[in-house]
This record gives structure tokens, C-alpha cells and sequence, in this order.
């Protein structure tokens, strides 16, 4: 690959994000395969995973080893090989690099470096899961895997029942019922909202499955789910929330020990109203 030469004179290597398919092999484009074959190292999440799909590929590159478990440590030595004008290729397993997967570490080293960062455009599980799902997509947000217990994991649940538009999240097979029971219990008040479970996206089994939350909850309780998992939920409805609902959830947010700020911040985020109207009102009730 031709290496970046900056104003100094010094050459300068280039990191390629490259996505690869999350199941069908096919879908690896032709730039991916230029670019996989022209570099000086593969980067991968798992070696034998990516080796698989070199060879597949008939791509003979030297590959390295480059996982959350080893890339605070790598980082820098890879980010200086780049800058000393060494070309890279970063992969993850499936998918495109960084989202929920490692990656941003080295990218982040790279552009400190003053390496060029080039994308490679490719698969994408929640992109697929979202244009498949019917649901809006003008607009949305992604949560990755959120956490499995805790105030983060109910902070999640609280931010996605309160989201006016379009959550995306990834989930581990074993976990797909008890999430949506969370979420269907965070949206409570919206017993009806609107979900969609893509699994297995591009592959053999693919699978679509619409519903509401709590359709969605009971189905994967009975059939337990199989293979990669994205979740994607709708947004909240928009319903003009009057001063006497403003002021009653105000009231059972301070009942229940929060402080005038987090109960005015909490209902906002819940009914959709201004955070400075909940204030007010939770100072008035103090």
C-alpha cells in the first residue's frame, strides 16, 4: 500500500478499519479483499477466526493478535510501526471494528501519531437488524450490550423507556428474555411499544421477529434464543403530559428519597416535559 508522506518528509503507513461479513461470507467487498491483501499486517480479534477468512480469500498475510485483553499493551508499539510507515489492517471477528469490539484504542494512537485512518465500509449487525426491522429509522441510538446488573444496567433500561426514537442494542442468546422483560418493565406506562429481535442476521437462520416488548419476552422464554442477537425497540410515544402528571410523578419521584435535581431529571426524561417545569414543580413540592 502506498504510505502517507507528511509535509516533515517522513513516510507515514496508513490503519485501515475494515469491516468483514457477520456471516456470509460473500458479503466481504472487493475493496476489503484489495485492501486485506496489500497490507503488511492483519490485525485480528481472533487469528483463527480471520485465517478462515483469508484463506477463504486465497490471501496470504502475516496476522497478529489485537483483543481487549491485550490492547492497552499493544497500542503504542503497533501506533509507532504505523508511523514508522507500516500498513495495517484492523478486523474484528464479525462486523465493522469498535462497535462493541476492540479498536479504539489503536485508532485513537494512530490519529495522535498522525497516521491516516481510513474506513473500509462493510457488514454491520445493527445496521442490518435496523433496516430489516420496520421500525424508524431516520433516527437512532446504540447501546451495544448494555450491563448486566447494577445502576448502569438500570440507568440503560430508564434511557431507552424514555428514547423518542429508535434503541438498538446487542444481546448474548441466554440473556435475550430476561433483557426484554427488563425493558418491557421500564416501559411500563407503554405496554404496547414496539420491538423487533434480529437474530442471526446473513446467515443460514436468519430470523426477524416483531412484537411488542412483552410479546417478545414471552416468546423467547418459551424458545430459548440461538446465535447473534440484536434488539431493537421503538421509540416512546409522544403524549402531552398535563401539569397534574407532571406534578404527581414529581411528587412519587421525591417519596422516593431522589434529590430535586434527579427527580426533575427523571421525570423530564420520562414524560418528555422541560427539565426546568419538572424542577420548578419538585421545588415547589420540597
Amino acid at each position: 500500500m502506498t504510505a502517507a508522506t507528511p509535509p516533515d518528509g517522513s513516510v507515514r503507513g496508513t490503519l485501515y478499519v475494515v469491516s468483514t461479513p457477520i456471516g456470509n461470507l460473500g458479503d466481504l467487498s472487493h475493496r476489503a479483499v484489495d485492501v486485506l491483501s496489500r497490507v503488511d499486517v492483519v490485525l485480528a480479534e481472533d487469528t483463527r477466526h480471520t485465517r478462515h477468512l483469508l484463506q477463504h480469500y486465497s490471501i496470504d498475510k502475516p496476522l497478529a493478535a489485537y483483543h481487549e485483553h491485550n490492547e492497552a499493551a499493544t497500542a503504542p508499539a503497533l501506533a509507532a510501526r504505523l508511523a514508522a510507515g507500516a500498513s495495517m489492517a484492523l478486523v474484528s471477528d464479525a462486523g465493522t471494528p469498535l462497535l462493541s469490539d476492540p479498536g479504539a484504542r489503536l485508532v485513537r494512537a494512530a490519529i495522535d501519531a498522525g497516521v491516516d485512518v481510513v474506513p473500509i465500509p462493510g457488514a454491520s449487525a445493527l445496521l442490518s437488524g435496523l433496516v430489516a426491522s420496520g421500525l424508524d429509522a431516520s433516527r437512532f441510538t446504540f447501546f451495544g450490550f448494555l450491563a448486566r446488573s447494577g445502576t448502569e444496567r438500570q440507568d440503560a433500561l430508564g434511557e431507552i423507556a424514555a428514547l423518542r426514537h429508535t434503541a438498538v442494542l446487542y444481546e448474548a442468546a441466554n440473556r435475550v428474555a430476561a433483557t426484554l422483560a427488563a425493558l418491557a418493565k421500564a416501559c411500563h406506562s407503554e405496554p404496547d411499544r414496539k420491538a423487533v429481535v434480529a437474530r442471526e442476521m446473513t446467515k443460514q437462520f436468519e430470523e426477524v421477529r416483531r412484537g411488542t416488548l412483552g410479546e417478545l419476552g414471552a416468546y423467547y422464554e418459551d424458545q430459548p434464543a440461538r446465535g447473534e442477537v440484536v434488539i431493537l425497540v421503538a421509540g416512546a410515544a409522544v403524549v402531552e403530559a398535563s401539569a397534574e402528571t407532571v406534578r404527581e410523578q414529581v411528587r412519587a419521584a421525591l417519596a422516593r428519597g431522589l434529590s430535586t435535581r434527579d427527580a426533575a431529571a427523571e421525570v423530564a426524561r420520562a414524560l418528555g416535559v422541560s427539565r426546568r417545569v419538572a424542577y420548578q414543580m419538585a421545588q415547589e413540592e420540597r
